[in-house]
């Protein structure tokens, strides 16, 4: 797990030259001429938080309305038909059986109905031979290698590098993104590399916090805005890798009844960028500080002072577009997720009880 996790950089780097040619998205010569009007992402864990930022991506950059679902909920609670829609199965194996299942299901459902209720499915794996390639119309390979380890980790960030570009091609594609700021976000797309190396190069004070949370029972992992689904990924590592039983949770919703949890045995770690959600994460953090919880914040370089009086410990990043942050914040979490595991002697890249492939 640690050495995919320092690979990240370079995996991203090869998607990135995969995808993207003299800051124009790549991906135009697979997908259709026309983009889609709804896009439904089916998903499962990791990949399912993944689908959660990409809905965040592809409604507020290319305006396209995007729900998520597990393979399971789909089965059992498919979503009602839209015309002009595009099915995304995410799966880093690409044989997830649920998430199969449900894509299979699906193409069954919409080819009994009219032309503009028609399938079209695009598949994003890290397995470009797995069975998700004969059930779509268009596989889209993350390129991150092998990945031994069974909690993903660069498998989870190439993901997120092919769903932005998707995002940002059907963004520009209908044009309801400016110039400006297209060109904006994709400069800043490829200077993510560098910045992930400037957090991997604070890797011994990360693994070093991971401390106070190896003889804790409970953890709870807070995120607000796209940093949710990275608060609920979070979580998922530290169970996964740990053992511990960790909450992933929206800071807003935590003050509606989770907070009664809280006493001085249960950390906390909030993701606290700066973006547009930080004064209601202060607030919250605030709140948390007065129950004497143990605090650690993933927070900006520019709003370190600003929280350092309600933290116990700080992890300190580059600066970043809110919209790019997820690729970021993930990174602290996989450090103490794999050092706390390592603490507790256990063998974080085989868990009990999962496998790599849920079949």
């Amino acid at each position: 797990m640690l050495q995919e996790i320092y690979q990240q950089p370079d995996v991203i780097q090869t998607c990135l030259h995969a995808y993207w040619h003299n800051q124009t998205s790549a991906l135009l010569t697979h997908l259709p001429a026309a983009p889609p009007q709804a896009i439904q992402i089916i998903a499962s864990g990791t990949s399912r938080h993944a689908g959660l930022i990409a809905q965040v991506w592809l409604e507020q950059l290319a305006g396209i309305p995007t729900r998520v679902r597990s393979g399971s909920a789909f089965l059992t609670a498919p979503l009602p038909l839209t015309p002009n829609t595009f099915t995304l199965g995410v799966t880093q194996s690409g044989e997830t059986a649920d998430t199969l299942q449900a894509l299979k299901w699906e193409r069954a459902r919409r080819s009994r109905h009219p032309h503009d209720l028609q399938p079209y499915l695009i598949g994003i794996t890290n397995q470009a031979t797995s069975s998700l390639a004969k059930e779509v119309d268009v596989l889209l390979p993350t390129l991150a290698g092998v990945e031994v380890g069974v909690a993903a980790t660069k498998t989870f960030t190439t993901q997120l590098v092919v769903l932005l570009g998707l995002a940002l091609h059907w963004a520009k594609q209908q044009q309801v993104i400016a110039p400006d700021r297209f060109q904006q976000l994709t400069t800043a797309l490829h200077q993510l590399p560098e910045q992930m190396r400037q957090i991997l190069q604070q890797a011994d004070d990360i693994q070093a916090l991971a401390a106070p949370l190896v003889k804790a029972q409970s953890c709870i992992v807070l995120g607000s805005g796209i940093n949710h689904a990275i608060a609920l990924e979070g979580a998922l590592k530290l169970k996964e890798t740990t053992y511990l039983h960790a909450e992933g949770d929206a800071a807003g919703e935590f003050l509606h009844g989770p907070i009664a949890l809280l006493d001085e045995t249960i950390p906390v770690i909030a993701i606290a960028p700066a973006d547009t959600t930080h004064p209601a994460m202060l607030a919250t953090m605030s709140k948390i500080k007065s129950h004497r919880s143990p605090l650690i914040g993933i927070v900006s370089t520019k709003q370190a002072a600003a929280t350092a009086s309600l933290c116990d410990a700080q992890i300190r990043l580059p600066v970043v577009d809110e919209l790019l942050s997820p690729l970021l914040t993930v990174i602290p979490l996989q450090l103490l997720a794999y050092t706390i595991a390592v603490s507790r002697g256990l063998d974080v890249d085989r868990p009990r009880h999962i496998t790599k492939t849920l079949a």
